[in-house]
């Protein structure tokens, strides 16, 4: 990190952060020479924010620590997700897609390999493998690869390779009270009256690195954050900053976003912007305006102190003097997320009363404005199609609204050319095969007597050189019967719609990524090419149709 920005963190972070309880660091492993200096790791994701809710991905939204990131950094354009969180989870920890790990779709056990719902052992995660490699691992945030109420812990944090844990086990919650809130793996309760989950995870992480990163030996800290998924809670402090901000509405955003996307290289300009969706109203003849004002003032503010969250976690390694041989990954689970809380919507999502026993409002009621401990909102689809600017579609959906994410990656010590974009095409899986390959780790054959599967990505090491990836095969998806894969600059993708066999589109992403001009009767060939290659992978990779297993 150069000078300027470090001194933007401190300045900006102060001296002050909130309590949190002491924690100690892993034990004792096999140190690495000081002459030989291996990487500190730190992944951040945010949890349902779209393509361009970021500062430095074309957003109104405040994000200049994240922005900073970028700014001594680089940005990836072309990185994907799995559309989902538990199989973004899944693939993100293991460098596997979702379905060889079992955890194809969500935590439900459908009784078939692909569909488990918990992280099997036929894969192995980043911090297995680091931890193997001398490194001390930490985690603050959301797990969600196994199912919560599973009382043998079998697959916790500190039973799949971390020496500290804080954060969730379960999905989404409140932020106030979220559930399942562990320390190690024992559970906890908020710490205080004040308590707000985002802000938590980042206190916490930054007492990890307090406690571990004067140490000889390096870390990896993973912080999976909740921030920006639904329910919408914030302090009204937070929210007051973005008073009237969204009150031009929906079509008027993403028209802004556009332009400043192009701007900034992100996207092109012959790209043509997707039609909003056909469910929502223009914005001139919507009648709740005031209360869709609120819900995106809401989210925002989400976003907002999750980047505050990063700057403490950030301001700790500066003042560590560890910024120059730390790695830095930032990115999102899945796109902007469409759904619409309904009040019949029951489970731990969803605790029924309040720390101080009100009673929650469920559901998306526009004569109720989100944001306080007891009420229970998202922002729906048309914010979403905000989010996902320029892009179709969203979480769900392996369009590209579903699956592109930022990928900010920051070391200073080895990214070549900084505040620069690359638009190398990028996937989940390439992330642990860059963590063993910058740690100089070894990616195991077996473990604990399992045989592992290969790893299925590639380092990105050579992006933070300016060189070219190097890919052996195409990339994949599958995710409650959407499908897509995308070979070069062709994408074929298709969205269920009641029949698993339903109609391809084939895209040219280098001239069409916003996937609005289908090429399948030019091309036949591709498509059947791309098909049969898909079909490949869906069958090495447990991958069944959707009327096999699930859609019940």
């Amino acid at each position: 990190m150069n000078s300027l920005n470090r001194r933007g963190f401190l300045q900006a972070l102060g001296a002050g952060t909130a309590t949190v309880l002491p924690m100690g660091c892993g034990g004792s492993k096999t140190p690495s020479s000081p002459d030989n200096r291996r990487p500190n790791i730190i992944l951040m994701m945010a949890d349902d924010m779209g393509f361009s809710d970021l500062g430095c991905y074309g957003s109104e939204i405040s994000t200049p620590h994240i922005d900073s990131l970028a700014q001594g950094g680089i940005r990836f354009t072309q990185f994907y997700n799995t559309a989902r969180c538990c199989p973004t989870r899944a693939s993100l920890l293991t460098g596997l897609y979702p379905h060889q790990t079992g955890v194809g779709h969500m935590m439900r056990d459908y009784e078939v390999p692909g569909y488990r719902g918990d992280l099997n052992r036929q894969c192995v995660t980043i911090a297995e493998v680091l931890g193997q490699a001398g490194y001390t691992t930490l985690m603050s945030g959301k797990w969600h690869v196994t199912p919560a109420a599973n009382p043998s812990q079998h697959n916790w944090p500190l039973q799949r390779g971390f020496d500290r844990f804080f954060g969730t086990i379960h999905g989404a919650g409140s932020f106030y009270d979220p559930v399942t809130l562990t320390r190690g793996n024992e559970p906890i309760k908020p710490e205080s009256e004040d308590f707000y989950y985002t802000t938590a995870i980042g206190d916490n992480a930054a007492r990890f690195i307090d406690e571990c990163g004067g140490k000889e030996d390096p870390f990896f800290l993973y912080v999976p954050f909740t921030s920006p998924h639904w329910p919408l809670h914030a302090f009204e402090q937070d929210i007051a900053r973005y008073h009237g901000r969204y009150d031009m509405g929906w079509d008027e955003l993403r028209n802004e976003r556009r332009e400043r996307m192009i701007g900034m290289g992100l996207i092109q300009e012959d790209w043509p912007l997707t039609p909003r969706d056909e469910s929502v109203a223009a914005w001139r003849d919507e009648e709740n305006k005031k209360w869709h004002s609120r819900r995106m003032e809401v989210y925002a503010a989400q976003i907002e102190v999750m980047d505050r969250a990063v700057g403490r976690i950030m301001e700790r390694v500066c003042r560590l003097g560890l910024e120059d041989n730390t790695l830095v990954l930032f990115l999102a689970d899945n796109g902007g997320c469409a759904e619409e809380l309904r009040s019949s919507w029951e489970g731990l999502h969803f605790p029924g009363r309040t720390r101080d026993g009100r009673p929650v409002q469920r559901g998306n009621d526009p004569s109720v404005m989100p944001g306080p401990e007891e009420t229970y909102q998202s922002y729906g689809i048309p914010w979403a199609n905000v989010s996902n600017t320029p892009f179709r579609l969203y979480k769900h959906w392996v369009h590209e609204g579903g699956i592109a994410t930022p990928l900010i990656a920051h070391w200073p010590a080895q990214v070549k050319n900084t505040n620069t974009l690359t638009h190398e095409v990028g996937h989940l899986i390439d992330i642990l095969a860059t963590c063993v390959d910058v740690a100089r780790a070894q990616y195991p054959e077996t473990y604990k007597e399992h045989i592992i599967k290969t790893m299925e990505g590639e380092s990105l090491q050579p992006v933070f050189q300016g060189e070219k990836l190097y890919r052996k095969d195409a990339l994949y998806w599958e995710h409650e019967g959407n499908r897509a894969v995308r070979q070069g600059k062709y994408k074929l993708v298709s969205r269920y719609r009641g029949d698993m066999d339903g109609k391809w589109e084939l895209y040219d992403l280098e001239n069409d990524r916003t996937e609005t001009r289908d090429l399948t009767d030019r091309y036949p060939d591709q498509v059947r090419e791309l098909v049969e290659q898909y079909d490949r992978w869906a069958d090495r990779s447990n991958v069944l149709s959707w009327q096999s297993w699930g859609n019940s």
